[in-house]
Formats: structure tokens, C-alpha cells, sequence
């Protein structure tokens, strides 16, 4: 069934992307139509679980095991998924992709309005030119179109809109965003960046960068620390969809959303070598029905794009919508993940930190700057924490029964403090993703199935993260220091990118510099897909900012078709 509604554009998928589509879009006075897969979750009345405590669930929110066992076996791997937040994600039993459980690749996705920008660990750093250049300079991949030039006012336009708590640093591997007051370091962590600038020349540790407001901005609250951030925030004190650009969009009068839509394909037009229909399953009536539009934008996450493309064959594109270069799905990219150093740092006892801060501390990349130091290429960077330890940490095993013992285990510990490594991944052909050949969803869509390993690089680099953030931490003082070079499997960052590149040859990417198809003149791929190169900071903020950036250039090309 078709609809007869010509929207002047479609955005598929409502999260972090297709947030900022929807908003730049309307505000520009175009008709968005927004389609969303997963149910509506309305600000504020909708988070239900915010401020219940764990008394009030079953198990005190520990995990049912047997259901998550059978529905959520992906999505139980993701650090914001409980019994808290289960809601918001995919159930990956009614849902699945062909998951290879030898093989893993973690396919971490929400099933909401908002998608994972309920869930979303906040943190929001600019790329550098030390990243749009890095694959031209040890030929990976290709080289990125863009340079962070093209790019810094756009940073600034999200930056301003959704309010970064930051400190200016002036580091040219890290630029500084437009910042609003940081947030504050615990006692420990001001004698660990003491201690770590006095023992190292080439490093420093900075507060976090996070899209959470230290002060009222555009209508939002400020944070209070109250702590259970991925359940939902009814201030509107962290960035989401729900809070702020959809809202945005809505006020314009010119959105439209659409849930449980799930986009089966997009349809062809060989004659205007355009997009001319986006085909949907109603997810509750399994209705098909096809809406048009003058542009479509795909924010459907790197993966839910890519599977829309590879579905959206015809005799133009028999391997894929805008795959005349073949590198549809490949070149899939993640983060390393995985916490480097631990300790103890004893002292400073009389002092304990201020509420629940949602941040941590970062230290910015320091390896292979400006020459290449290491058996490895690329780089990495720490978050970190330094907080004073609970029982959980420290009386978890301890005996005893009444008055005074619940005293003593209400006394906190000694401060322990922390290094997480974010490692960059390079760019490579055979790591990829597919449609199955053999398996489809319950909406008769073929599965997603990944090939995705980590490279001799990513693994000595893995070993370089634990071995400095362990030189660190004794810098530092502590004691008891733990390490580890463990990587989460593929996806365990959640900074899955990269499978519909930018480039400059349409021989050899899917997109232009304005994340334009090259083969597809009015559609546009802004999501994490679009990444050339992974860098390793949080990629967030710079889909946001190449979101904006190419909704201003389409509205400019096809102004014409909007009068």
C-alpha cells in the first residue's frame, strides 16, 4: 500500500542522527517524516524506573538468568542493560541477527523511540585532523573527504545546542569543544593528575567531556547527580533525542514520526537515479505501506542502515542501494575496550566524593603524535575514575549480624581508582558484515551476520594500554594494582562504524564529502556508517555534527524541489 503524503523528507531512525536530522531539517521548513522501529517513548512520563529502587523489582534487579539467557543473549552483554532498562532494548528472540556465538559480534541496539540516546555513555569528543588524516598517512583504508576545518563550525552548531561540560585544554590532538563548566574532580583524582603531569611530560588528565549540563541551557535543568542516567533523565539534564531535538522538531510544526516501522527496503527510480519510496512493515499489523519523499536520510544506526542498503537490490544495484563500489558493509570498525589498570590509593581518607557524578576523568591520546613511536599504528586514550570504594568492594565476604555491623558496612573504604583504554581500530576489508543467505527476522528480512576480528595491530596495542596505565597508577601511589589487556568482543564499545564510508573516488566509497551517495543523488547516510576512520575517542558528537552538515548542504542542492 502506498501512501499518497510526498514528504519533503524522511528520516529513518530517531536517535542520536536521526534526532538531529529531524531538527535541522524542520527548522529549515521542510515535512519530516520520522520512521522508527521501536516503540514511542515520550519524555519524561515514559521513564518509568528512573527513581524506583531495586526493592521494588523481583529479583532486587539482579538478572533473571533464563530470560536472558533466551530473549536478551546480545543485549545482555551492554553495560546499561538490567532489569532497569531492559525496556528500552532489543529482544534479541524476536529480533535476532545471526549471532555467532564462537565468532562474537555484540549487535547492542535499543528498540525504542530515541534508540540508544536513552542508554548512550554521554562522553563527546571532537575528532582531529591527527584522525581525518591518519588513513592517508599509513594508507588504511581510504582517506577521509574531509578535513577538521570543514567540520569545526558544526561541532560548535551541536555544541551549542546540546551543552558540553568541559575544560578547555588547548591540545591539538583533542580540540576543545565549546565547553560549559565542568564538572568537579574528586580529592583523589586532583593528586592523580598532579602526580601523572609530574611524572610524565608527554600526557595530562582532563575531566571528562559529556553532553550532561552543569547549568540550566535552553530549557533544561542542570544535573543533581543523582545517578541512574541510563534509566532515563526527567530534568533533561543529559542529551537525548527525547529531550532535545526531537522536541525541537515538534515545535516547528513540520514532524511527523511514525513507531513500529520497521524499514524492509528502499525503492529505486532508474530514470531519476533517485530514492523515490521507503518501504515499511507495520510492526504490529505487518501491514507493508511505502512512503515518499524528495530526500531520505538513513540514521538507522551503521548497522540498521547498512542491512536497509544491502536489502534495497534491484537490476541498477543488484549487490546493494549505492554499491556500484562494493564496499557496502565493509571496513566495520570498533573501539578496544576493556579496563587497563586498577589499584588503591591509600590517604586522603577524610575526604569522600559529591554525589553521583555521571562523569569520569580522560587522558588524551599521547602515543604517535607527531612521529611514530610504537610496533603499533594509531593510538588510544584512558577514561578513568577515582571514588572512595563501598562494602561491595570491600566487605562483600565479611560475617556478622546486627546493629554495629550494619554501621561498619555503611563506612566507606579507601579510594580506588581506575584506567579504562579506548584503542583505535583499523580499517580493514575482511571485516565486515552480510545479509544471510539462510536466516530472515520474523518480518521476512534477511539477518545481519558478522566476520569481524581484531588485527595484530588492535592486540599490541591492547597490550601498550595496560602496561602505561599500570605505569600510571604506581606514578600515582596506589596499590594492589590489577591489569588487564582483555578486549570485549566486536561491538563491545557500542562504536560500531564504518560499513558505507566517505571518500573521495566512487570507486572506492559509498559517500561523498557531504555524506551524499555517490550513486544516489538524494540520499543521504549520516550515522555511524559514514565513518572512514574510527579515531579513539567517543564517535558521537561527530555524527551529530556531520549530521547537521549535511542537512544544510541537501537542503541547499534540492532547494528547488522545496518551493
Amino acid at each position: 500500500m502506498s501512501n499518497n503524503i510526498i514528504y519533503d523528507a524522511i528520516v529513518v531512525g530517531s536517535g542520536i542522527s536521526g534526532g538531529w536530522a529531524a531538527k535541522e531539517l524542520t527548522e529549515k521548513g521542510l515535512s519530516v517524516l520520522v520512521l522508527e522501529r521501536g516503540r514511542p517513548v515520550e519524555h519524561v512520563k515514559d521513564y518509568v524506573t528512573e527513581h524506583k529502587g531495586i526493592w521494588d523489582f523481583k529479583y532486587r534487579n539482579l538478572p533473571e538468568r533464563e530470560l536472558y539467557d533466551k530473549e536478551y543473549y546480545v543485549q545482555k552483554h551492554n553495560h546499561a542493560f538490567s532489569e532497569l532498562t531492559r525496556h528500552y532494548f532489543n529482544n534479541d528472540l524476536k529480533n535476532p541477527y545471526d549471532y555467532n556465538e564462537k565468532k562474537p559480534f555484540y549487535w547492542l541496539r535499543g528498540d525504542v523511540e530515541g534508540g540508544r540516546s536513552l542508554t548512550w555513555g554521554r562522553q563527546v569528543y571532537r575528532f582531529s585532523d591527527l584522525d581525518f588524516t591518519a588513513n592517508s598517512k599509513d594508507n588504511h583504508g581510504v582517506d577521509w573527504p574531509i578535513r577538521y576545518d570543514d567540520i569545526k563550525e558544526w561541532y560548535s552548531h551541536v555544541e551549542k545546542f546540546i551543552g558540553v561540560s568541559g575544560q578547555a585544554e588547548n591540545l591539538p590532538q583533542l580540540p576543545d569543544s565549546e565547553f560549559l563548566p565542568p564538572m568537579q574532580f574528586t580529592k583523589i583524582e586532583k593528586v592523580m593528575k598532579k602526580r601523572i603531569e609530574e611524572h610524565f611530560d608527554d600526557r595530562m588528565m582532563t575531566i571528562g567531556r559529556c553532553a550532561i549540563l552543569t547549568q540550566a541551557h535552553n530549557g533544561r535543568a542542570p544535573c543533581h547527580y543523582c545517578g541512574p542516567c541510563h534509566r532515563g533523565c526527567m530534568t533533561g539534564s543529559y542529551f537525548s533525542s527525547q529531550s532535545s531535538t526531537l522536541p525541537a522538531a515538534k515545535r516547528t510544526g513540520n514532524l511527523t514520526i511514525r513507531t513500529h516501522s520497521v524499514v524492509e527496503k528502499l525503492s529505486y527510480n532508474p530514470a531519476t537515479k533517485k530514492v523515490d519510496g521507503v518501504c515499511i512493515i507495520d510492526a504490529n499489523s505487518h501491514e507493508k505501506i511505502t512512503f515518499s519523499s524528495k530526500l531520505v536520510f538513513l540514521c538507522a544506526s551503521t548497522v540498521g542502515s547498512t542491512q536497509l542498503l544491502l536489502n534495497s537490490r534491484s537490476e541498477s544495484f543488484p549487490n546493494g542501494l549505492a554499491n556500484n563500489s562494493g564496499v557496502l558493509g565493509h571496513y566495520l570498525m570498533d573501539h578496544t575496550i576493556g579496563i587497563a589498570a586498577m589499584g588503591v590509593m591509600p590517604g586522603n581518607e577524610e575526604d569522600y566524593h559529591y554525589g553521583n557524578r555521571p562523569n569520569g576523568t580522560y587522558i588524551p591520546r599521547f602515543k604517535n603524535l607527531d612521529k611514530q613511536q610504537t610496533s603499533f599504528l594509531r593510538g588510544y586514550g584512558y577514561q578513568g575514575w577515582g571514588m572512595r570504594m563501598d562494602w561491595r568492594s570491600i566487605h562483600a565476604d565479611k560475617k556478622g549480624f546486627g546493629k554495629d555491623f550494619k554501621e561498619e558496612m555503611q563506612q566507606p573504604g579507601p579510594w580506588g581508582v581506575g584506567l579504562i583504554g579506548f584503542g583505535e581500530c583499523l580499517p580493514r576489508f575482511e571485516n565486515h558484515m552480510r545479509l544471510s543467505d539462510t536466516k530472515v527476522d520474523s518480518y521476512g528480512i534477511p539477518q545481519v551476520e558478522f566476520h569481524f576480528e581484531w588485527s595484530k595491530n588492535e592486540l599490541d596495542m591492547r597490550e601498550d594500554i595496560a602496561k602505561e596505565g599500570k605505569a600510571m597508577l604506581e606514578a600515582c601511589g596506589a596499590t594492589d594494582i590489577t591489569t588487564s589487556t582483555h578486549i570485549h568482543p566486536g561491538g563491545g564499545a557500542i562504536h560500531e562504524m564504518g560499513t558505507a564510508r566517505m571518500g573521495h573516488d566512487p570507486k572506492t566509497s559509498v559517500l561523498n564529502k557531504y555524506n551524499q551517495c555517490h550513486d544516489v543523488a538524494n540520499l543521504f547516510v549520516t550515522d555511524g556508517s559514514c565513518m572512514t576512520s574510527a579515531s579513539c575517542v567517543n564517535p558521537s558528537l561527530t555524527y551529530m555534527a556531520l549530521t547537521a552538515r549535511a542537512v544544510d548542504y541537501a537542503v541547499k542542492q534540492f532547494a528547488k524541489e522545496f518551493c
